[in-house]
């Protein structure tokens, strides 16, 4: 009986294929073959061959990957109402000019037509002269109380420091997460910056907007209450020393009684001047337009007179409001108040807490030189001249400002 010959394809395969490298060979080599590699190590494995640190590293990331998204979350939003403010900064900076020419333009037809009125010329063109004149007169008044409610200028400025200060903030998140992993601390500090900012520069035109002509100036505020720093503490003295504390002490007296009065009384100033060339504008156009419908009345060449005069002095006034941009110059003012506000409200508040709650003393010296646009000596040296302490001197014989950006 012939022996079974079975085929290769039926017989079970448990055959494990190995790669191996072959060089090729030659007198000076031999054959070299890779060892066998596992396809893939077991987490227990892992763990034990020295890779804890990194794996419960990892798992800890996981598990903080909730409170990073809500933190990037708010960085994403900070970034899309930076530019939404950008956008709508540059259309109402393009009202302001669009605006001020096309016043400007119409108030001075007006008055030509106002003096082509009493031309000896046929009665229906003279007529013709006339009911143009008004009605360009009228439309101007119209235009100018329209704009110096909204104040165009003063809308871009807003926008531009609002767009300035939301990129500050997400540019603070994606520090803070280079640096550290966020908190729930982390979060509702940013949500709070956010909120405080979107209050303080709103998005809405009509109803919405910020006063334009407030009875009292005040320094614009665009941060939450000042609280403890996410990982500022470390430890008793934290820095801090009490010649540090006088030098504080004395920024904060300059600050208070030199930079942030200074620019609430030239606001105050600008306010007063905006509020006038506003009243005074439409005012004009309008007297121009009652004197243009009076021509031919037989009061002989007093309308005309008093039309074409009307007319120039509105458009002189139009352009000295918004051309001049007296609203975006009482917004800065007002701005760079709120700036130094912010810098007391910080020295207060690390004046005022315990040691182990302040910001890290060298590091705050620092930040503080900075933003008031000064090296440490000049910081020292202007802290020194100003503490109550080295200094007998009154506030009001300080010459001296704090800030040197403005």
């Amino acid at each position: 009986m012939a022996p079974t010959i079975r085929s290769p394809s039926l017989l079970p395969c448990r055959r494990i294929c190995r790669a191996s490298l072959h060089a090729p060979l030659s007198p000076k080599n031999k054959e070299v073959a890779l060892p066998k590699m596992q396809s893939f190590i077991p987490l227990e494995d892992l763990m034990t061959r020295g890779g804890a640190a990194e794996t419960k590293s990892f798992l800890r990331e996981k598990e903080g990957g909730g409170l990073l998204a809500r933190f990037l979350a708010i960085a994403d939003a900070a970034a899309d109402r930076a530019e939404m403010h950008a956008i709508i900064g540059e259309q109402r900076n393009n009202w302001g000019h669009h605006f001020l020419h096309s016043i400007n333009s119409i108030t001075l037809t007006a008055s030509l037509m106002s003096g082509l009125a009493c031309a000896p010329v046929e009665e229906p063109t003279s007529l013709a002269f006339k009911l143009s004149a008004v009605v360009l007169f009228t439309a101007a008044t119209g235009m100018m109380l329209l704009v110096n409610k909204i104040q165009p200028s003063q809308l871009a400025e807003e926008q531009r420091n609002a767009s300035r200060l939301f990129k500050q903030l997400e540019k603070s998140v994606h520090t803070s997460v280079a640096l550290r992993s966020p908190n729930e601390a982390c979060i509702e500090e940013a949500m709070e910056r956010m909120l405080a900012l979107q209050k303080a520069y709103p998005l809405p035109l009509l109803p919405g907007m910020l006063e334009k002509f407030p009875k009292v100036v005040q320094p614009t505020r665009w941060w939450p209450k000042v609280r403890t720093p996410p990982g500022g503490r470390r430890g008793a003295g934290n820095g801090w020393s009490v010649e540090m504390e006088e030098e504080m002490r004395g920024v904060l007296r300059v600050l208070k009684n030199k930079d942030e009065v200074q620019y609430v009384e030239v606001g105050e100033l600008i306010l007063k001047i905006n509020q006038t060339l506003a009243y005074a504008g439409p005012l004009l156009a309008g007297v121009a337009a009652v004197a243009a419908a009076s021509i031919g009345g037989g009061h002989g060449s007093l309308p005309v007179v008093v039309g074409m005069l009307g007319g120039v002095l509105s458009a002189v006034t139009n352009t000295l409001e918004h051309g001049g941009q007296m609203g975006m110059v009482f917004e800065l003012l007002r701005n760079c108040a709120g700036y130094y506000r912010r810098l007391e409200e910080e020295i207060e508040f690390n004046l005022a807490a315990e040691e182990e709650q302040r910001e890290e003393g060298e590091l705050f010296e620092l930040k503080m030189a900075l933003q008031l646009g000064r090296s440490l000596p000049e910081l020292r040296e202007m802290a020194s001249y100003s503490s109550s302490s080295s200094s007998p001197c009154e506030d009001k014989e300080i010459k001296e400002f704090a800030g040197k950006l403005f």
